[in-house]
């Protein structure tokens, strides 16, 4: 008993002395970037299951003892523990940290994280990006995500075609949605501009997400068919940095056209008949010209961008940028200049509960556009011929002649080029005010107010003058267009957890309305008065969405979306469609019995379905009973007055949505604490009513075609991307990307199972290439098989009867190949030892095919006549020895598989740190881009435009140096 209590004395002793030895730790965490209070902060005793978390003034309070350590953690920033040693109050603040960040991504509406996410979606931030000479923002993603495919022009600053999954449309729009800061913008571009990314500094971008499946896409409801590309610009900070970034490009066409040298040219002129007929001699000149090398030339290319990050009056982070790119074409005249001024505005209020965001854009793009057409000229005119004659009456540039009279044929396509001047300016501003409404009685709940406006001033002013007999005309052209895009979104956001249960629910209004009007003028020297205007009707579309994101014990997920959207573009009875998608998903890593496992760090499965919708045909009201004034061989006078007829046009109010539909499997995986990680997704698309311009009965309508809904279309995938970090150490770090796409597209359906055909081409009249059938992907190739003798040659004219009747037509026609890859592939890989960093990417497609029309309307012999003159022609005629054109030009022969192996860039750089007070560090660079293609085709580039290949603007070998200063 005595014991027991000396024991309990003692006791009554130690407690008090515990207890009065704790202290109640209080302070303020905050973003170290921008010293904003931070709530949700987690805080925990280390050791301990003692916590606490920040308010939403980022204050806490918490008790520990002296020694004890405090772990503060919060998602997208890095975790810091401090030793308690007394200190009073205890203010810490944490930075970003980036690997986390990176697992933070955009959804329609909101944000996830990609451990959460059901849907297939695959995000890419700035330290990720294609590098290179990078003129539009699109090309920062070459390569970098499954299932992305984009084809840009050699021209300066051109437009790309941008797909997802190869679309989902055969005639309808197959451009992905574009989303910048919560504001959605139009696939149209302007007259006067390259592009509608055209304008956008890709210095300004801080992020792409890329959604691709319904899941991932059904918010965005009727424009979300082809996918959706979300891009985040950057952002204001409240610490003061700058950045200036310079960049020099040097460029040069390093492949050409094979066609015959002025010697072998005036051999074969003198020694080739034409079906029986000789040559006349006579036309020949005594000059040796190039004339490609005439019309291209080595191109020097400039970018410059400043910026300036920092908090005005000390509370309001802000960014500045200023962007200045000049790019030469290497086509002669063409060019691109752009300048970019981007202001960002970040307020936080009411103790953090209302956030702002404004984006506001200015772009001024200001081209010469340079006739791509000349190149085709460069490739038949006479390479006997001078360039300048200066006896000539047609501006001192020898020009086909008797005397002062034009001889029918090609012109000179160097004074083509540099008496045309073809110029464009775009004046576009684009941005949004975004607020972000936490409410202080229920901060579970959110209101989002995004407003946003895009608006682009284009005009073209086109001066030519061109040969005519005995004298010179000029032509003077000019075009006003203006496109306005008005968007408002309002959403509230729910997020609770109720016991084990996370839901995340969103339910809102979308509001957007397009005009676009404008006038032209032509054949007028001067005065230039103004003279069509027009004013297309505006299309208004109307959403009403809502999606439920709930989590189940931290592993079970489930999506639920749903969208109402009403669209101008259709009649009443069809003006409306519903989209919906569900989506579930198992994080298979978070059971017990992989939960502590070290070599899976993150499995999860997914499943998905939904239906999204397609609207974007260039008729805006083909609903209504429409006319249209006739022109001067359509009027009557009445009495003195000239009164002109209206003509109506076409008409079709049963046009309703094009929808696809989405079912799609996929694993999420990491091993070895995410150093390996990646997906594989399977899907398929069937797109049903697609909506395409075909043809319709002689009578039934006032147009012999007309936009219709016609059939469907499947297409069938497999996804698979992996991101391996090789290497992760404090001296060298090295890391690969590598997605892999396989794809099968098939017509399933076609209106009363007929053919369309498609796919126009030079050489003769109203040819075409390509047909839409059903059983058979969308563009193959509609040829004829061509027949050789017993030693190979081609017999010209010859073809195989496939249908045994004993005549040649085109009914012996038949499908070979398509242009769309079976197989696209992209690899990447960066590597940073020291202060050195390297890097370069790799792109291929498999199963590909182009039609060569350069070959199919040009190497033949009788071309070597050209009208009253002679021509060149391609030196491929040597292989097939073809005569005539309209003979051959249907065969199978220029249907060429055009598979490719392309490095598209490749960069070393090299930064110093720490130079002084002022310059935190300075990165030399160098680069190579276009570096080397591996490919069969003959052609100059087997990445081609919808599979015709008709002399594209080729893409020069650049060879780029550059600094990026940080202040």
């Amino acid at each position: 008993m005595k014991t027991f209590l000396n024991s309990l004395l003692l006791l009554t002793f130690l407690i008090p002395a515990t207890i009065f030895g704790q202290t109640n730790v209080t302070g303020v965490v905050t973003d170290e970037a921008n010293a904003l209070p931070l709530p949700g902060v987690n805080i925990l005793v280390k050791g301990t299951t003692t916590g606490a978390s920040t308010d939403f003034d980022g204050n806490y309070s918490i008790t520990a003892n002296e020694g004890d350590i405090l772990i503060f953690s919060y998602l997208g920033y890095a975790t810091k523990e401090i030793t308690f040693t007394g200190q009073s109050p205890l203010n810490v603040s944490l930075s970003e940290d980036i690997g986390q960040l990176n697992e933070i991504v955009l959804i329609g509406y909101g944000t996830t994280t990609k451990k959460d996410a059901t849907g297939s979606l695959e995000s890419v931030t700035s330290e990720d990006f294609t590098k290179g000479n990078i003129v539009t923002p699109e090309n920062l993603l070459q390569g970098r995500v499954a299932g992305v495919t984009i084809n840009t022009s050699g021209a300066p600053g051109s437009g790309s075609e941008i797909k997802i999954r190869g679309g989902s449309s055969i005639n309808a729009s197959n451009n992905p949605l574009i989303v910048i800061d919560g504001l959605p913008i139009t696939n149209d571009g302007v007259g006067g501009s390259r592009g509608i990314l055209a304008s956008i500094n890709p210095n300004d971008i801080e992020s792409f997400t890329v959604l691709k499946d319904a899941s991932a896409t059904a918010i965005y409801g009727s424009r979300a068919s082809n996918g959706v590309i979300i891009i985040v610009t950057k952002k204001g900070k409240a610490k003061f940095s700058a950045d200036y970034d310079v960049q020099f490009t040097f460029g040069d066409i390093d492949e050409q056209v094979d066609v015959f040298s002025a010697d072998d040219f005036r051999a074969l002129v003198n020694s080739q008949p034409i079906n029986g007929t000789t040559l006349n001699t006579d036309l020949l000149g005594d000059t040796s010209t190039d004339w490609q090398d005439a019309i291209f030339r080595q191109t020097v290319s400039a970018v410059h961008n400043a910026t300036l990050r920092g908090s005005l009056f000390n509370v309001l982070p802000a960014r500045l940028s200023f962007g200045v790119t000049n790019q030469e074409g290497a086509l002669l005249t063409s060019k691109f200049n752009r300048r970019n001024l981007s202001v960002a505005l970040n307020p936080s209020m009411f103790d953090n509960h209302l956030k702002i965001n404004v984006n506001a854009n200015l772009a001024f793009e200001d081209s010469r556009f340079a006739d791509s057409g000349q190149i085709g000229a460069a490739l038949r005119y006479d390479p006997t011929q001078p360039i300048y004659d200066p006896t000539s009456p047609f501006g001192g540039f020898y020009q086909h002649r008797n005397g002062n009279t034009l001889l029918l044929g090609t012109t000179n396509p160097v004074a083509s080029l540099l008496q045309t001047n073809n110029q464009g300016d775009a004046n576009r501003f684009f941005g949004n005010i975004n607020f972000d409404y936490k409410f202080h009685f229920l901060p579970e709940l959110r209101a989002v107010l995004n407003l946003g406006f895009d608006q682009t001033d284009g005009n073209t002013d086109n001066f030519s003058v061109f040969a005519t007999n005995d004298d010179v005309t000029a032509n003077i052209s000019r075009s006003f267009q203006t496109r306005k895009n008005q968007s408002l979104d309002g959403f509230l956001n729910y997020k609770k957890t109720f016991g084990d249960i996370e839901t995340d629910v969103t339910a809102g209004y979308s509001y957007q309305r397009f005009t676009n009007d404008g006038s032209f003028s032509g054949n007028r020297l001067d005065p230039l008065s103004v003279g069509d205007t027009f004013a297309d009707p505006d299309i208004v579309l109307i959403g009403f969405f809502g999606r439920a994101n709930l989590t189940f014990f931290e592993k079970y997920l489930a999506t639920f979306t749903y969208r109402r959207d009403g669209t101008s573009r259709f009649s009443e009875q069809n003006q409306w469609g519903n989209f919906y998608a569900g989506a579930v998903a198992w994080q298979l890593s978070e059971e017990d019995f992989l939960k502590d496992s070290e070599t899976i760090s993150n499995l999860k499965l997914r499943a998905s379905y939904g239906i999204t919708g397609q609207q974007e045909i260039g008729e805006r009201d083909l609903f209504l009973s429409r006319y249209r004034a006739g022109n001067e061989n359509s009027q009557f006078q009445f009495g003195n007055t000239v009164i002109r007829s209206l003509i109506p046009s076409e008409i079709n109010p049963d046009l309703k949505w094009e929808e696809t539909k989405t079912l799609e499997f996929g694993i999420d995986y990491g091993l070895f604490n995410d150093r390996i990680s990646g997906s594989l997704n399977v899907f398929q698309k069937d797109s049903e009513d697609l909506l395409f311009n075909a043809p319709v009965p002689d009578g039934s309508n006032f147009s012999n075609s007309i936009v219709q809904n016609i059939g469907n279309l499947r297409i069938q995938g497999i996804e698979f991307t992996t991101n391996v970090d090789a290497v992760r150490s404090e001296d060298f770090n090295l890391n690969f990307n590598f997605n892999a796409t396989f794809l099968d597209r098939e017509i399933t359906e076609l209106a009363f199972g007929q053919d369309v055909t498609t796919g126009g081409i030079a050489g003769g009249t109203g040819n075409f290439i390509q047909l839409f059938r059903e059983g058979e992907a969308p563009n193959s190739f509609y040829v004829f098989k061509q027949l050789k003798d017993a030693q190979g040659n081609y017999i010209e004219g010859a073809y195989v009867d496939l249908n045994g009747d004993n005549i040649i037509n085109d009914e012996d026609r038949y499908l070979k190949a398509n242009p769309d890859p079976d197989v696209i592939l992209g690899f990447q890989t960066n590597l940073e030892y020291r202060n050195f960093d390297f890097a370069f990417n790799l792109r291929a497609n498999i199963g590909n095919y182009v039609y060569n029309n350069v070959n199919s309307s040009r190497a033949q012999y009788e071309l070597l006549q050209d009208n009253a003159v002679l021509g060149n022609i391609p030196t491929s005629v040597t292989q097939t020895n073809f005569q005539r054109t309209s003979d051959v030009i249907i065969s199978d022969v220029y249907v060429e598989n055009a598979s490719f192996l392309k490095m598209d860039n490749i960069t070393l750089g090299y930064t110093f740190r720490n130079l002084s007070n002022v310059i935190k560090s300075v990165r030399l660079w160098g680069g190579i881009q276009n570096v080397f293609t591996i490919t069969e085709y003959s052609g100059l580039d087997p990445e081609v435009f919808n599979g015709i290949d008709n002399t594209i603007y080729p893409r020069p070998r650049n060879i780029l140096i550059g600094a990026n200063i940080k202040f």
